[in-house]
């Protein structure tokens, strides 16, 4: 049975402990004194929001993810399984950068998942090959300002998806809504960032 299948033969409301014990995370781990002002705490994005990103963003084994604010590498390490894609992970506190790592190495796929610590605001612009890219409310005000200036310059460049879980964005002439909005889920495309 493939692990798309072990996952969802599970009821929706048990996904996540399930996946939390197969990944072997007992408990979510601390946020340290590296968390900057004004930036959320670490908190991973449920299972099926997860499930529902990846239809709507239309997620493939050809993209490489890019998950801001990566924490313990759950959501990564979900992405990767399931869709085969590879990703990247932009963590600013070095233990949960660490912890993404170990689960990276935990699965098998560390080949494919990989984390750097940073502020996202500055280390966004530095992957340059990012094709789908995934916000669960990590920070706002200039942070985010910065961060979406930076995938303004990659969307000039090439076709992104910017996927928000609880981070409605203020309109931007560069993004449009990929579909309609889905409850908490809001997945938008640059201009030719569809397919």
């Amino acid at each position: 049975m493939s692990f798309r299948d072990e996952l969802l033969s599970h009821s929706p409301g048990a996904r996540d402990a399930w996946v939390d014990r197969r990944f072997g995370i007992e408990e979510l781990p601390d946020d340290g004194p590296s968390l900057p002002p004004l930036c959320v705490p670490y908190l991973p994005s449920p299972v099926d929001v997860i499930l529902r990103m990846i239809e709507q963003a239309d997620v493939r084994e050809s993209d490489v993810f890019v998950d801001i604010g990566m924490g313990a590498g759950r959501t990564g390490a979900l992405v990767q399984l399931l869709t085969g894609a590879t990703v990247v992970g932009i963590e600013v506190q070095p233990e949960l950068a660490q912890a993404s790592r170990e689960l990276a190495e935990r699965l098998g796929i560390a080949e494919r998942m990989s984390c750097v610590v940073g502020d996202a605001s500055v280390a966004v612009g530095q992957i340059a090959d990012g094709s789908v890219y995934y916000l669960y409310c990590p920070f706002g005000g200039e942070r985010l300002e910065r961060v979406l200036a930076e995938l303004e310059v990659a969307a000039a460049t090439r076709p992104i998806r910017v996927c928000c879980l609880d981070l409605p964005l203020p309109p931007l002439a560069w993004l449009t809504l990929v579909g309609a909005a889905d409850r908490d889920l809001t997945v938008y495309g640059s201009a030719a960032g569809t397919r």
